[in-house]
């Protein structure tokens, strides 16, 4: 009987067998995120306030829209960046000046990301936020 060939090994593995490693990996960066990136904490703590937010604020569906592509816009950056930052750690583990660019240009995409963000945030949460507060506490007085 002949033995197998070498590209019998090569056999791809079953699609949901190929997803679910696929999602595993996912979260698997996703928990990096969460163990060591100190922004990643940052960006949680303020997407579950604006979360709550739009709860109490009764943001309609267009808005709820806007606000989740916002916060995804910037986890994605986010995200980008400490992968990129990474590939360029193993690339040039020696400092260099086009890894300082590679770097400082990554985090200026979430800085970029992140002002977007305050100021959608701004624009879609500021004016009933305000109404809110002014229910609550009275007219404001100088």
């Amino acid at each position: 009987m002949p033995s197998p060939s070498p590209a019998s090994n090569l056999i791809p593995p079953r699609r949901a067998a190929s997803r679910l490693a696929s999602f595993r990996h996912a979260f698997a960066g996703w928990w990096y995120m969460l163990r060591t990136q100190r922004n990643a904490w940052i960006h949680a703590t303020i997407s579950t306030l604006v979360f709550l937010a739009g709860l109490w604020l009764g943001l309609n569906r267009m808005e709820w829209a806007i606000i989740l592509l916002t916060i995804a816009l910037v986890w994605m950056a986010e995200f980008v960046n400490t992968a990129l930052e990474a590939v360029v750690d193993l690339a040039s583990p020696d400092l260099h000046p086009l890894a300082k660019i590679g770097k400082d240009v990554g985090a200026a995409a979430v800085l970029i990301g992140s002002i977007a963000a305050m100021v959608v945030g701004l624009l879609i949460l500021g004016p009933p936020l305000w109404a809110k507060v002014i229910a609550l506490f009275g007219k404001p007085g100088l």
